[in-house]
């Protein structure tokens, strides 16, 4: 896979291991990048700027890496996880909605995303990129069938909570996500599917004050996400008092 640009570089070169080749400009004047090239023992061709234009399909900032493909972790893996968090991703299709989901878990400290196989975007460079690197730090599944994928988290302990505008929702503010939860956004334009819908335990609706009926999916991964944290520190904040 190749992936591109600064803050991408930096996340990849702190774990070199997953670096095959490093492709740098001529005149490349990165101090802090420079200075973690010199500290890892990966092969660096140097190239002009319109040979990385042809290997990044995007702005690259004068560095390329050619790394290996990304490793997807299985459903078990979150098993064990106590009062996790997961985000559901029912087919979420733009990489840069994809990409700025899994930036705000990675700053929240989200316990792993999921997603399907088909019909989803999957990590690319323009995923990665836009991440800013963070799908090294998430833990990521990718999936066949997100209803059987519900019914497995539900076996372990997670109460489901859907995104909707549907009639039968509620405020997201009137659930309770302390814990094991994994909330479920749905796809950019129609939103959650039928049967996904119908395997949450909870639907959840973010109030719509002005003309617009819907958010981008990734701001309303990021309202939800951060609900759940607000509730959760209070919580803890009540446990110790």
């Amino acid at each position: 896979m190749i992936v591109y640009g600064r803050n991408v570089a930096t996340a990849y070169l702190q774990q070199p291991q997953k670096v095959r080749k490093v492709y740098v400009q001529e005149g490349f004047r990165d101090e802090t990048l420079n200075r973690l090239l010199h500290q890892v023992s990966l092969p660096v061709t140097f190239c002009d700027k319109k040979q990385l234009d042809g290997m990044a399909n995007g702005l690259h900032q004068g560095i390329v890496l050619e790394v290996e493909d990304y490793r997807y972790v299985p459903l078990s893996h979150f098993w064990q996880e106590e009062n996790s968090f997961l985000l559901l991703l029912d087919h979420i299709e733009d990489p840069h909605n994809l990409g700025a989901i899994i930036r705000t878990a990675e700053a929240a400290g989200v316990d792993g995303v999921v997603l399907p196989k088909d019909r989803s975007a999957s990590i690319n460079a323009t995923v990665v990129k836009t991440s800013v690197g963070t799908t090294l730090e998430v833990p990521i599944c990718q999936v066949v069938n997100l209803r059987d994928t519900i019914q497995a988290l539900k076996e372990h302990g997670y109460w489901i909570v859907g995104t909707t505008l549907s009639a039968n929702s509620q405020d997201y503010q009137t659930i309770d996500y302390c814990g094991k939860v994994a909330i479920v956004i749905g796809n950019e334009g129609s939103g959650m599917s039928r049967l996904v819908q119908e395997s949450c335990d909870f639907l959840a609706h973010i109030p719509m004050y002005g003309k617009v009926n819907s958010l981008n999916a990734s701001v309303s991964a990021g309202i939800m996400i951060y609900e759940v944290l607000r509730q959760r520190r209070i919580y803890e904040q009540n446990q110790k008092q």
